[in-house]
C-alpha cells in the first residue's frame, strides 16, 4: 500500500512538472528567439509524462503480454513519428499537422468507446459499481458521449483538411443546399441524444452520435474554402485539444486534462486572432462562411498583364532605395527561401533597405512564412507583420511578391462581390513598382483572380521562384 501511494505521489509530481514544462513551452513559442527552447521544453514535458504513465502502468495489475503490447505500440509510434519528421517538407507541414490532429480525434473516439464498454455495457462490473457508489456514474455517461462527439468531429474534419492541404481534393468549398440547417440540426440531434444517453445509456444512441459527429466533421471542413485553410488548421488543433481533455476526464488523468485545455484554448485564441486579421467572424468561418469561387477569373475581365525579364528585375533592384518582399505559399513550394535570404543579404550590402511583409495567413499554416525565413537565417528585425508594414508601401520603390496571391489581392478591398471581400491584405500596389513571381496566371488557392497582376505598376516574372531568384542573383 505504501509503495503504491509513493508511486502515485511521484506520478502526480511528474504530472505537475510536465504541465509546467508545457506552459513554459507555450510561452517560449511566442517569440522567434525562444521558439527552439519552447520546442525542447515541450519534448521534455512529453517525456516526463510518458515516463510517469509507464511507471504507473508497470506498477499496476498487468502481465507480460500487456507490457509487450505497450512497448510495441510505443516503438511503432516512435518509429513512424521520427520517419515523418525526417522526410516531411515545410510545404507538407500543414497537411501533416492536420493528419496528426486526426489521430488525436480518433484516439478520443476509441477512449470513449472503451469507457462505454468498461462501464455502461457492463453495469454490474466493478468499475460501474465504483462510479455508482461515489455518485459519478451519470457524469461518466456525459463524458463518454461528449468525448466521442468531439473526437469524431476532429477526426473526419482533420482528414478533409489534410486532403485539401495536400491537394488530393479540390480546395473549393462544398455548398450543399441548406448546409447551415444541416449543421444546426446535427447539433440539436446531438444534444437530444446526449440527454437520452445520460438517462438511459443504450448502444444505439452512442452509435448514432458517433455517425452524426463523423458526418458533421466532414461537412464542416468540406464547406470551408481554400482561403480559410490556415484558420481551419488552427481550429482543428483546438478541437484536438478539447478531445484530449475529454479523454483525460474519462481516464481520470489530470495531465491529459491540463494539456488538452492548453492546446484547446490556445488553438481557439489563435483562430480568433486570425479571423480578426482576416476581418471574418469565427462562427462564419467554421460554418463555411466564405471561400467560394470568384464569378469571373479570366484575364479579359481585368486587361492584359505585362511581363518582365530577370535583367529588368535586377535593374529595378539596383536602382531602388527600399525593397519589400512579400512571400506566400508559392515560395515554400519552390523552396526559394534560401535564395531569397541570399538576395536580401546582397541588396543590403549594396545599401538597399530590404524588409519582409508577412500576412497573418500567408501560406497554409499560421507562422509558416516566419519559420521558412528563420530557417534561411533572415534577420528577425526585418520580418514585419502586415500591420507594421502596410503604411510603408507608398514610400517603397520595389515590392517583390514571391508566390503570394490572395494576401495581396486588391479585390478584397475594392470588390464587395469578391469571395474575399473585407479581408485585410498587404497593399503592395501602393509601391512604385511591383514584381510578381508566379508560375502562371492561374488564380490563387481561394480560387479568386487577382487584379493586381493587371495594374500599370505591376509586372509578372514567370517560372519557378527558386530558379528566378537565382537568376537575379547571377545578374547582380
Amino acid at each position: 500500500m505504501n509503495d503504491l501511494f509513493t508511486t502515485e505521489t511521484s506520478a502526480r509530481a511528474a504530472d505537475i512538472v510536465a504541465a509546467l514544462l508545457f506552459i513554459l513551452a507555450l510561452a517560449c513559442l511566442s517569440k522567434h528567439e525562444t521558439a527552439k527552447s519552447g520546442n525542447i521544453f515541450g519534448m521534455v514535458g512529453i517525456g516526463v509524462a510518458l515516463l510517469a504513465t509507464i511507471v504507473l502502468t508497470i506498477d499496476g495489475d498487468i502481465d507480460g503480454t500487456d507490457l509487450a503490447l505497450l512497448g510495441g505500440a510505443m516503438a511503432l509510434g516512435a518509429a513512424i513519428g521520427i520517419y515523418q519528421a525526417r522526410v516531411v517538407e515545410m510545404t507538407g507541414m500543414p497537411g501533416l499537422i492536420a493528419l496528426l490532429n486526426s489521430f488525436v480525434g480518433l484516439a478520443a473516439v476509441l477512449v470513449g468507446w472503451n469507457g462505454y464498454l468498461l462501464v455502461e455495457a457492463d453495469p454490474e462490473g466493478e468499475e460501474a459499481q465504483r462510479l455508482d457508489l461515489i455518485g459519478t456514474l451519470g457524469i461518466h455517461h456525459a463524458e463518454v458521449i461528449i468525448g466521442i462527439f468531439i473526437g469524431a468531429v476532429t477526426f473526419t474534419g482533420s482528414i478533409v483538411a489534410f486532403l485539401k492541404l495536400s491537394t488530393r481534393i479540390k480546395s473549393q468549398p462544398l455548398s450543399l443546399p441548406g448546409k447551415n440547417i444541416l449543421n444546426l440540426g446535427t447539433l440539436i440531434a446531438f444534444a437530444v441524444l446526449t440527454v437520452w444517453f445520460c438517462i438511459d445509456p443504450q448502444l444505439w444512441s452512442l452509435i448514432a452520435v458517433t455517425l452524426l459527429a463523423l458526418g458533421l466533421g466532414w461537412h464542416l471542413v468540406a464547406s470551408i474554402g481554400g482561403g480559410d485553410m490556415p484558420v481551419v488548421v488552427s481550429m482543428l488543433n483546438s478541437y484536438s485539444g478539447w478531445a484530449a481533455a475529454a479523454s483525460g476526464f474519462l481516464l481520470e488523468n489530470d495531465l491529459l486534462i491540463i494539456t488538452g485545455a492548453l492546446v484547446g484554448s490556445s488553438g481557439a485564441y489563435l483562430s480568433y486572432i486570425m479571423c480578426r486579421a482576416m476581418n471574418r467572424s469565427f462562427l462564419s468561418v467554421i460554418a463555411g462562411g466564405f471561400g467560394s469561387e470568384a464569378t469571373s477569373t479570366s484575364d479579359d475581365d481585368h486587361g492584359k498583364h505585362r511581363e518582365i525579364t530577370v535583367e529588368g528585375v535586377a535593374e529595378l533592384l539596383v536602382e531602388a532605395d527600399s525593397v519589400v518582399i512579400t512571400p506566400g505559399y508559392g515560395m515554400a513550394v519552390a523552396q526559394a527561401q534560401h535564395g531569397v535570404a541570399e538576395l536580401t543579404r546582397t541588396l543590403r550590402e549594396r545599401g538597399v533597405d530590404v524588409r519582409f511583409g508577412i500576412h497573418p495567413v500567408a501560406g497554409r499554416l499560421p507562422g509558416h512564412m516566419n519559420v521558412l525565413l528563420a530557417e534561411a537565417k533572415v534577420p528577425y528585425d526585418i520580418v514585419l507583420e502586415m500591420d507594421e508594414i502596410n503604411d510603408d508601401f507608398s514610400s517603397t520603390a520595389v515590392v517583390l511578391v514571391i508566390g503570394a496571391n490572395d494576401t495581396v489581392n486588391p479585390a478584397a478591398l475594392d470588390d464587395p462581390a469578391s469571395p474575399i471581400a473585407g479581408m485585410p491584405v498587404l497593399s503592395v500596389w501602393d509601391a512604385d513598382d511591383v514584381v510578381v513571381f508566379k508560375r502562371s496566371m492561374a488564380s490563387g488557392y481561394a480560387g479568386v483572380q487577382n487584379p493586381l497582376f493587371f495594374r500599370d505598376n505591376s509586372t509578372m516574372l514567370f517560372g519557378d521562384a527558386k530558379d528566378r531568384v537565382e537568376d537575379i542573383l547571377q545578374v547582380l
